[in-house]
């Protein structure tokens, strides 16, 4: 294929909406898989037995898509300048589900670049793919150059920190490919690890069944009773990227409305969030991530916080 074609991808998708592209060859990933399989051994993904249901797919990506040749990794920025401070209640809530299910934004972007790029190669063959397909998104996004790994384990990018939902189109057509992102900016910075009141993270490494997104978001049923601290938090948990400096340094605002925070979010006092019941966490969550948790969940964690 020609070096026009990825051209026109990249500025098809930033047309689309996104924020960061970078494209990179399909290849096997065994050091990846291998690592995957001793995080999984060890106990690390708690109670989400969907990751090591597929973890073959995860960990090889032919696997998944036998046909795949080239892996199209694109970041869109989250951040829309509102912190925990803005919120009326004591809870804190991850900024990431203040908006609509980012799901729903991704998938479309990726379908239209998907639908336009199937104009332009009739026969091309491709899986639009977020954070719920068996893909390691971050390795696919450092491999395409969009940033790494940092030690809380989020993707980093100069121009944007961690605040970026991440997605791929892989497609069965040989690309001109990006180099890699191979440097580690992360340095001597241990903030993340330092922060964690749960100690859920060790250097490039988190330890899920710890972590206070994993027991607010995944874990289901009763908490653990040596683990129940959340620390005021009631879906999910930043504190990890608030701390980071490269998103206190480089995070920019988001243009994307999808993601900017729902009245009841900022507005909600913890006596508006004590008396959410079914009926109305259904009205206020529609077409939102936070579905995730179910009421059941949300409850559960709004009264070990209370």
């Amino acid at each position: 294929m020609s070096d026009s074609l990825a051209v026109h991808i990249k500025e098809k998708s930033l047309d689309l909406g996104f924020h960061k592209v970078g494209i990179t060859s399909a290849v096997s990933t065994p050091k990846e898989k291998a690592n995957l399989e001793s995080w999984l051994q060890k106990g690390h993904h708690g109670t989400m037995e969907w990751m090591a249901k597929r973890k073959e797919e995860r960990g090889d990506i032919f696997a998944y898509f036998p046909e795949a040749k080239s892996v199209i990794s694109v970041g869109m920025n989250y951040f829309t300048g509102f912190t925990q401070a803005d919120l009326l209640s004591e809870y804190a809530f991850s900024n990431y589900a203040w908006g609509d299910d980012y799901h729903e934004v991704l998938k479309s972007g990726l379908y239209k670049l998907l639908s336009w790029l199937k104009a332009e190669v009739p026969n091309v063959r491709g899986i639009a793919c977020v954070d719920t397909s068996p893909v390691m998104d971050k390795v696919w996004a450092q491999k395409a150059g969009l940033g790494w790994q940092g030690k809380h384990t989020n993707l980093i990018t100069i121009d944007y920190g961690s605040w970026l939902f991440l997605g791929e189109l892989i497609v069965d057509i040989e690309l001109d490919y990006d180099q890699p992102f191979t440097e580690d900016l992360c340095g001597s910075c241990t903030a993340c690890i330092d922060a964690c009141p749960t100690h859920a993270l060790g250097e490039y490494e988190i330890y899920a069944e710890k972590c206070i997104s994993y027991l607010t978001i995944e874990h289901r049923g009763k908490l653990p009773d040596v683990r129940s601290e959340l620390h005021g938090w009631i879906y999910g948990c930043d504190i990890c990227q608030d701390v980071c400096p490269w998103n206190q340094k480089f995070s920019q605002l988001t243009a994307e409305e999808s993601f900017k925070p729902r009245k009841e979010i900022l507005g909600f006092t913890d006596e508006n969030w004590q008396a959410l019941d079914v009926q109305g966490f259904r009205k206020l969550f529609k077409g939102s991530a936070v579905k995730r948790t179910k009421f059941s969940g949300l409850s559960r964690n709004i009264n070990a916080n209370t």
